[in-house]
């Protein structure tokens, strides 16, 4: 199984597929999600979310500016304020 992740800024939905793990930059510290983590939520701090499409893959790192994470029985959703390029 996979863990769905979708990535939303104040404008679009910017990606939404099943990955295999991602790591968040939290406001507290950085933390990994795999399908089935526990539900919860945490602010973001500036900084790169890294996709990892399959286990033992190069992960792909996606530059934020603020935001939430929220875990769930559905998956990651990550709302970010911005995109940085």
């Amino acid at each position: 199984m996979a863990l769905k992740f979708e990535l939303v800024t104040p404008a679009r939905l910017e990606r939404a597929s099943d990955v295999y793990m991602v790591t968040v930059p939290g406001s507290e510290g950085d933390f990994s999600v795999l399908e089935g983590h526990a539900p919860f939520m945490a602010t973001l701090r500036n900084g790169a979310i890294t996709v990892y499409a399959t286990q033992g893959s190069e992960g792909e790192a996606i530059n934020v500016e603020g935001g939430f994470a929220e875990v769930n029985e559905a998956g990651l959703t990550i709302l970010a304020e911005r995109i940085a390029d």
